[in-house]
């Protein structure tokens, strides 16, 4: 496998893109790559029409932390990222700088607010995460010319704000959600996940043995708190206290919640790191 361009400005991104008149498909990272991203990967390029060229981009985006630690914390391995992309056959790749992506400083310049959809789950306990994500993604879609993007499941919020972003504006760029990629012991692939020691490690398993406790009782017919309640207790009982959410919430995230149209969403603290997952309530 031949290894990626490997590009670092705009200009050169557009140079690349008018090298031929073939689709564009998207794959937008933040780098410290793991299997999940290569998915996005290996999804692109079974999912889009032959030809399809596939670009990635790594990008860590200052705008959307609302927290400085996180971001100095973030892991930079741009050596092993590019290995793992030319191992899945990306075509290029994008690694811009800061100051390439806001030449005229770290302004939020979101196309589209957030509105209810970015003012619960991760909205509400990441003030102005939304905004900063929006932004960048607006940037990076324009500057490779996509037809087409690839997002993760595992940041579903996410997924489902940047279809909205893309439906308000009306881009002629389709939006496509990738299933989330687990470990062997069901733990959701994070590039935060490097930062557990083995034993906060070995707490995190039970994110997922919780999500789907959650998931039974309500597709039993349990109301939607008991079983949130009941995910709650075993967290705790396994030494996981500190969870920022566990709820239950439909598809578009504003509905009411039913057997057929829901799912389980989770974010706690683990010695430090934060880790997000969740999953969809199957009948």
């Amino acid at each position: 496998m031949r290894p990626p361009t490997v590009l670092y400005t705009v200009t050169e991104v557009n140079d690349w893109c008018n090298e031929s008149l073939t689709p564009i498909a998207a794959a937008l990272t933040m780098g410290a790559l793991h299997d999940g991203h290569a998915q996005l990967v290996t999804y692109a390029k079974s999912h889009t029409p032959e030809g399809t060229r596939v670009i990635a981009t790594i990008f860590v985006n200052p705008t959307q932390f609302n927290n400085s630690k996180d971001l100095e914390q973030y892991p930079v391995t741009l050596d092993d990222d590019l290995e793992i992309l030319g191992e899945v056959g990306v075509d290029a790749v994008f690694v811009p700088s800061v100051l390439e992506m806001y030449p005229d400083g770290l302004a939020i310049n979101s196309p589209v607010e957030p509105g209810p959809l970015g003012e619960i789950l991760e909205g509400k306990s990441r003030p102005g995460h939304f905004l900063g994500m929006l932004t960048v993604v607006h940037k990076l879609l324009e500057i490779t010319h996509a037809n087409f993007s690839f997002f993760g499941e595992k940041d579903f919020q996410q997924l489902i704000l940047v279809k909205a972003m893309i439906g308000e504006l009306a881009l002629p760029i389709e939006i496509v959600g990738v299933p989330t990629v687990r470990d062997e012991f069901g733990l959701a692939l994070s590039s935060r996940n490097r930062r557990l020691s083995q034993s906060a490690f070995r707490k995190a398993l039970n994110i997922s043995i919780a999500m789907n406790l959650v998931a039974d009782a309500f597709r039993n017919g349990v109301e939607k708190i008991s079983a949130e309640t009941l995910g709650k207790e075993y967290l705790s009982e396994n030494d996981l206290h500190d969870l920022d959410y566990l709820e239950i919430r439909s598809e578009n995230l504003l509905d009411a919640p039913s057997a057929t149209d829901a799912r389980v969403f989770i974010a706690l603290n683990i010695d430090g790191v934060r880790l997000i997952d969740n999953l969809k309530i199957s009948k």
